[in-house]
């Protein structure tokens, strides 16, 4: 069952096949194993860590969306409720008490949704995943236990 990016990504699931899960829990709130992944998809056989320190860089993914949500819940509170930026009008400090409490909230979701898209733009979709076997290059980190 190969799906398409968007969902593939929003569920978390290997890029290359589509199909298996990133993620060793599906609950993001069980916050000892928020980040925990499986060292391989388990449909496929794709590694999810291809190279040493490889979600550093999903701080980066992480912080464009927290941006993306701020951006977005300031634009709606503005047009859907109104502010302005007297000194009398308390509806920006309404607006960003709201915003960071929710954002505490969605952050687990957004920390698994960052290595998502991370891995995403590394590892390509294959259609013909089955017959084609993995390509390793010679970054992968290959002292891993395979699964």
């Amino acid at each position: 069952m190969a799906t398409n990016y968007l969902w593939s990504t929003l569920n978390n699931r290997c890029p290359r096949c589509r199909e298996g899960k990133l993620f060793v829990s599906n609950n993001p709130y069980n916050l000892s194993s928020i980040t925990t992944m499986n060292e391989n998809c388990p449909v496929c056989g794709q590694p999810t860590e291809i190279e040493v320190g490889f979600y550093y860089g999903t701080g980066y993914v992480s912080y464009a969306l927290t941006v993306a949500y701020f951006v977005s819940t300031f634009v709606a509170w503005k047009v859907l409720i109104g502010m302005t930026f007297n000194l009398d009008d308390n509806r920006i400090f309404y607006w960003m008490g709201t915003a960071i409490i929710t954002l505490l909230f969605i952050q687990p979701i957004l920390m698994r949704l960052s290595r998502s898209i991370w891995l995403g733009w590394f590892v390509s979709y294959n259609k013909n995943w089955k017959d084609e076997p993995l390509e390793y290059n010679e970054r992968m980190d290959h002292n891993r236990k395979e699964q």
